[in-house]
């Protein structure tokens, strides 16, 4: 039986060995190589009459995940175009090997010659702000004398929306100054100015989640957790005023339906233990469901202030 299962064993690997076909030849330095890098400096730069002499006569430019099946790809010319607009319309534009790549020539045996890069590109959108901060993946195919013939991107091409988008005025829902979300808010508020729990965290939904800036980036506080922070907050310190800076406005967004009641405070406290006095000012989104209840807290205060002596 050792001897069937050892023979077994010899068959598969021997099968799997006996797959193998090499279909060309992976460079990690070639004149493909160095062609493509000088051409993609140019492009950065906005550079079109250096680009073009890297162009073969029927280039063709296109964007990969482009699912239409009739796209005809972008000619030398419209590629060219693209390429002065680099400077016109963005600044601080780098794009530079993604961290751990490098790119690859590869001469396959049908005599076709690919180079593949992995790149990082950034850059500020000039008229809009819209910041590019993004992987750059090309497939470039260089024809006989070394031209690049065709070109293949792959990119996230949400921010470039973002750009077209932002080009108009566009509204977002509507903002109230007045609104029973409104009300809530400061409802909960004066509950928790007169120690009265049992009110204030009724207005939060079981499964809110809260956040604060001195929390580690994307880390959260369930309710449990705040109403023991809370507890000892209460402990320490006398909460004698808390009391609204100007109005809270209440933002009820057309975009994925958000509702969100934003507002601002100074706490007024007294420490126990010393008598010292302070004043805490704070800033408060409150993310609120369809039924009324808030299922998201996120606190722009810093309780640094009370450290001092």
């Amino acid at each position: 039986m050792k001897k069937v299962t050892l023979l077994t064993l010899l068959l598969i690997v021997a099968l799997s060995y006996s797959q193998k076909k090499k279909n060309g030849t992976v460079y990690l330095e070639h004149p493909a190589l160095d062609a493509v890098d000088q051409m993609q400096q140019a492009w950065m730069a906005g550079d079109a009459e250096k680009v073009a002499t890297y162009l073969a006569d029927d280039f063709k430019s296109y964007y990969g995940s482009n699912v239409n099946k009739d796209r005809k790809g972008q000619d030398r010319e419209g590629f060219l175009k693209q390429v002065k607009s680099i400077t016109e319309n963005l600044s601080y534009v780098s794009l530079k090997p993604s961290e751990g790549a490098f790119p690859d020539a590869i001469e396959y045996k049908d005599g076709d010659t690919w180079v593949q890069t992995w790149d990082h590109m950034k850059a500020i959108h000039d008229k809009t702000g819209v910041k590019l901060d993004m992987p750059f993946h090309r497939l470039y195919k260089l024809d006989d004398k070394g031209k690049i013939s065709v070109l293949i991107n792959y990119y996230e091409n949400r921010m470039f929306w973002e750009i077209g988008r932002s080009y108009s005025d566009r509204e977002n829902g509507t903002i109230y100054n007045h609104h029973d979300n409104i009300n809530s808010v400061r409802r909960m508020m004066g509950a928790f100015e007169n120690a009265d729990f049992e009110t204030a965290y009724s207005y939060f939904d079981d499964d809110c989640r809260f956040n604060t800036l001195e929390l580690p980036d994307g880390e959260t506080m369930s309710l449990d957790e705040i109403k023991e922070r809370n507890k000892k907050m209460w402990e320490a310190y006398e909460f004698n005023s808390i009391d609204v800076v100007g109005y809270p406005d209440y933002l009820e967004y057309d975009l994925r339906d958000g509702r969100v009641v934003q507002s601002w405070w100074k706490f007024r406290l007294t420490r126990k233990s010393d008598g010292k006095k302070f004043i805490v000012p704070a800033m408060y989104t409150h993310d609120f469901n369809e039924d009324g209840k808030i299922v998201g807290s996120n606190a722009y205060v810093s309780t640094k202030v009370l450290d001092a002596k």
